[in-house]
């Protein structure tokens, strides 16, 4: 008895898990913040502005870049994601004014929308720390041996010998 309701919480326990991390890939409705929301802090602590190219998700991390696409007329944003939300059944996303003007549904004020993460992964690299620089010839083209006395100086002194 002890070993099935172990494994049951096992599997519930794993089962939430996988709930809680964000898909690859959503499909579902979106809408954005109305110009009235200027200047007011997001969940980053940022302050909103209708033409920043930003968003709002409840999984995502904050600045993880989203890759929005509305199906209906093709066309793609990338949002960065800003703050948390949208608390409304049946939204996946809130985006800004002008990503949601760029595509296409400030008309609709909810449309469907894909949403997938952009996939960034920097590659480390080593730094060369080696230098090739030229190599300048400093040679002077005075008969006489260099001298650590300005030019003026030298004749100056020439000129009280004489």
């Amino acid at each position: 008895m002890k070993i099935k309701s172990l494994s049951i919480l096992t599997i519930i326990f794993l089962s939430c898990l996988t709930l809680a991390e964000a898909q690859p890939l959503q499909e579902g409705k979106a809408s954005y913040y109305a110009k009235k929301f200027t200047g007011r802090r997001t969940a980053n602590g940022e302050f909103f502005h209708h033409d920043s190219m930003t968003c709002a998700h409840r999984h995502y991390e904050f600045g993880t870049l989203l890759k929005v696409s509305n199906p209906a007329n093709g066309k793609v944003v990338i949002v960065r994601v800003n703050d948390r939300g949208p608390f409304v059944r049946g939204r996946i996303i809130d985006l800004s004014w002008k990503a949601a003007r760029t595509l296409g549904i400030i008309s609709q004020g909810v449309a469907m929308v894909k949403v997938e993460p952009l996939n960034l992964t920097l590659i480390p690299f080593r730094i060369d720390t080696t230098i090739d620089l030229p190599e300048f010839d400093f040679e002077t083209t005075f008969e006489r041996p260099f001298s650590m006395k300005p030019e003026w100086q030298e004749f100056k002194e020439i000129n009280d010998r004489e």
